[in-house]
This record gives C-alpha cells, structure tokens and sequence, in this order.
C-alpha cells in the first residue's frame, strides 16, 4: 500500500491559480493510477480528475474541466494539480488519492490509499 502525503495549499485571490504536489511512498508509484478530490464543509467529497499510472490519459470533473491540469513524475514518485482561474468556489480541502485499478469513471469508493488532505482557499 502507497502513503500519500498534500502539499501546496493555501490562500490565492480569484482568478489567480495555484499548484498542488502529492508525495508518495511505500509503494511503486508508477503502478498506480492517481486521483484527486475536493470536500468543502458540510458537502460531499467530489471528483476533480484522474491520472493514469504512465501520465498518458487525464479525465476531470465538469466544474474543473479546461482550468484545472493534473500531471505526474513517476521519477519523483509525485502528482500535481495545477488549479487556474480559481473561484470562490473551488475553497476545499484537496485530497489525493490512489487506485491499482485501470479505467475511468471512478468515485471515492475506488479508492483505498488517501493523503490527508491540504486546504485551498479562494478570496473573492
């Protein structure tokens, strides 16, 4: 099992952006696909996108879709979310997340390795 560990967050004006770093370890990274989350206060953690274990496929959620970018360096055994035109609106807690499994359509249930999380906030 992979231990994964946010970095990145933190206070950013609208329309400015921001990016996020993922470190993990105790696993072999490059077999892993990645994925990120979001979880706002009383809300439901939500999709932001994934990665596949090479970094050749990418898929995102509709309310990030052309601001958001997630990249991978499997040399560093690390994920990036680099998060542009932020809103208001994209204030949560950032999480990532890994799976052994291929494909898409994945939710939080596909999931069993998670970091603990790094909080963005967005000023209007």
């Amino acid at each position: 099992q992979v231990q994964l560990v946010e970095s990145g967050g933190g206070l950013v004006q609208a329309g400015g952006s921001l990016r996020l770093s993922c470190a993990a370890s105790g696993g072999t990274f490059s077999s892993y696909t990645m994925g990120w989350f979001r979880q706002a206060p009383g809300k439901e953690r939500e999709f932001v996108g994934t990665i596949s274990s090479y970094g050749g496929r990418t898929y995102y959620g509709d309310s990030v879709k052309g601001r958001f970018a997630i990249s991978r360096d499997n040399a560093k055994n690390t994920v990036y979310l680099h998060m542009n035109s932020l809103k208001p609106e994209d204030t949560a807690v950032y999480y990532c997340a890994a799976t052994t499994l291929p494909g898409s359509g994945f939710t939080t249930a596909d999931f069993r390795s998670w970091g603990q999380g790094t909080q963005v906030t967005v000023s209007s």
